[in-house]
C-alpha cells in the first residue's frame, strides 16, 4: 500500500530543504521593533498603549477587537517611540507599535523555564480563554484567531483534530526543526488541543521527506492511543487543509466549505506548539521560529525571532545579503510573496526569509496560452486556471465566481507547470480579490 496523499493534482518541486538539521536558535534582539496591530485574519486589534508609554515583554499592547481578533503583546521591554502606521510586507501602510529595546524585563508570572510540564487541569472554557488572551493565531500562514476554531459553531460536530507537521513549501523548515527539538512539548500541546476542542482522536500528519520527525514524534506520542503519527507521500500542496483532510481521512471538504464541515478542525505544529506554551507556562505568542535560506546564504538557519525584528535584521544575522540576490521572499517560493523593501517587520505569520539567486527569480517572457491543459491537471483543487486568468484579464469577476474561483488555495502550482510562463497566479489573485469586493457588496445589501 503506497503512503497517503490527496487525490487530485499537486506536484514535486525541488525540495531545497537547505536549513533541515539547523538548530533553532535565537538571533538576539534588534536595536527597535516594529509590532502591527493587523497580524491576523479578522479586525485589526485596538492599540492600549500610548507613545512614551514603557512596556514589559510579554505586556499586552493591543486587544481583541471583535470576536474573529486576538490579543497583541510586547516582544520586547523599553519605551513606545510611537504609535503610527509603517509598511508591511506587501508595502501597504498599516498601524503598528513601534518600540525602542532597552532589556527584556518579562511580566510577572510568565514561566521562562525549558522544564517540560505535561499534566494540566484547565477546562475546555478555559484553554479557550487562555489561547484567546494569550494572542495565538494559525503559524502555518493563514493566521485565523486559534480560539475561533476551538469553537465548534452550531449544527457541527468535531471528531478529528488534525496536526499539520507537512511543511511541504520548498526551502522552510521551521517546523521539521519546532518537531525535531520540542516534540514532546508538542504532544502535551496536542493534548491541550484536543480538550480545548472536545475530541477523542488526532492525527498528525508528516511528509515521509522527514523521517527523523516521522520517528521522534511516533515515539513522544507512543503512550496515547488517542494520537496517531502519519506518513504522508511528499507532494505539493500537501499542507493544504483540504489537501491534507483528504490525505488523512478520505473526507472531501465542500466547495466554499471548511474542514468543520467534515468533523475535523486543523492545527499547523507551531500553532501547537504556541498553545503549550501559552497554557503550561502563561507566556503569550510573541516569537516564532523563522527559516532565514537560500543557496547563496551564508548560514542558513532556523530562528526563534521576536514580533517586530527587521527582516533586515535576520537577514545579517544569517550572513548578510549575498551579492547575487535577485529577490526577497517573505515565506517559501510557491505560495510567498516578493518584499519590495527589507525594513518590515517578521510577524506572527512569518514563516521564512528566502534570499533567490537571479537565476531563479528570473521569470520568462510569457507567451500565449498553448491549451495543453497542464495547469488543470496539477490543481488541487480542480479548476480550470487558464479560463480564470482569461476571465481575470477581461474583468469577468462574476463570471469567476462561476467557476469557483474563491476555492483557489493560491498554491502555485499552475504557475509551475505551465510551458508559456503565464502568470497565472497573479491574475487569479487580482480576480479574487475584486470578487471578494463584489460579495462583501452583495453581502451588506
Amino acid at each position: 500500500m503506497g503512503l497517503l496523499t490527496f487525490s487530485l493534482g499537486g506536484i514535486h518541486p525541488p525540495e531545497n530543504k537547505i536549513s533541515a538539521g539547523k538548530k533553532i536558535e535565537s538571533p538576539g534582539l534588534p536595536e527597535i521593533v516594529t509590532i502591527p496591530l493587523a497580524q491576523h485574519l479578522g479586525a485589526p486589534s485596538k492599540v492600549v498603549v500610548a507613545r512614551g508609554d514603557t512596556v514589559k515583554t510579554g505586556q499586552i499592547i493591543a486587544e481583541a477587537n471583535g470576536f474573529v481578533s486576538t490579543n497583541i503583546h510586547s516582544s520586547v521591554t523599553g519605551k513606545v517611540l510611537k504609535v503610527d502606521l509603517f509598511p508591511d510586507s506587501s508595502g501597504y501602510r498599516r498601524q503598528a507599535v513601534q518600540i525602542q529595546v532597552e532589556e527584556d524585563d518579562w511580566v510577572e508570572g510568565i514561566d521562562l523555564s525549558d522544564t517540560l510540564v505535561k499534566d494540566f487541569d484547565k477546562s475546555q472554557d478555559e484553554i479557550r480563554k487562555i489561547i484567546l488572551n494569550s494572542g495565538i493565531v494559525g503559524l502555518g500562514g493563514a493566521t485565523f484567531p486559534s480560539h475561533v476554531k476551538l469553537m465548534t459553531p452550531k449544527g457541527k460536530t468535531a471528531e478529528y483534530l488534525i496536526i499539520n507537521g507537512v511543511e511541504c513549501e520548498p526551502y522552510l523548515t521551521a517546523d521539521h526543526a519546532l518537531m525535531l527539538e520540542k516534540h514532546d512539548e508538542l504532544i502535551v500541546g496536542v493534548r491541550i488541543l484536543m480538550k480545548g476542542l472536545g475530541v477523542e482522536k488526532a492525527i498528525i500528519g508528516i511528509e515521509n521527506n522527514k523521517p527523523d520527525a516521522i520517528k521522534i514524534m511516533e515515539k513522544a506520542s507512543a503512550e496515547f492511543d488517542s494520537i496517531v503519527v502519519k506518513p504522508l507521500k511528499v507532494q505539493y500542496p500537501q499542507g493544504g487543509e483540504k489537501q491534507l483532510v483528504q490525505a488523512l481521512l478520505k473526507r472531501e471538504v465542500p466547495s466554499g466549505g471548511l474542514p468543520i464541515d467534515v468533523g475535523v478542525v486543523a492545527f499547523n505544529v507551531g500553532t501547537v506548539y504556541a498553545s503549550y506554551l501559552a497554557v503550561q507556562k502563561n507566556r503569550p505568542l510573541l516569537e516564532r521560529v523563522v527559516t532565514v535560506t537560500g543557496k547563496s546564504v551564508k548560514k542558513p538557519s532556523n530562528f526563534l525571532t521576536r514580533v517586530g525584528t527587521p527582516v533586515s535584521y535576520l537577514i545579517e544575522k544569517a550572513g548578510g545579503l549575498p551579492e547575487d540576490t535577485a529577490k526577497v521572499i517573505n515565506g517559501g517560493p510557491m505560495m510567498g510573496k516578493a518584499l519590495s523593501r527589507l525594513d518590515v517587520p517578521i510577524v506572527k505569520g512569518s514563516s521564512g526569509i528566502l534570499l533567490l539567486m537571479e537565476e531563479e527569480a528570473y521569470r520568462k517572457e510569457t507567451q500565449s496560452c498553448i491549451r495543453c491543459t497542464k495547469c488543470v491537471t496539477v490543481c488541487p483543487m480542480g479548476l480550470e486556471p487558464y479560463l480564470l486568468m482569461t476571465q481575470a484579464e477581461k474583468a469577468m469577476y462574476e463570471e469567476m465566481e462561476g467557476e469557483k474561483v474563491m476555492d483557489c488555495i493560491e498554491c502555485g502550482s499552475c504557475v509551475y507547470t505551465c510551458p508559456s510562463s503565464r502568470p497565472l497566479l497573479d491574475y487569479i489573485r487580482l480576480g479574487k480579490g475584486e470578487l471578494g469586493k463584489i460579495l462583501r457588496a452583495r453581502k451588506a445589501v
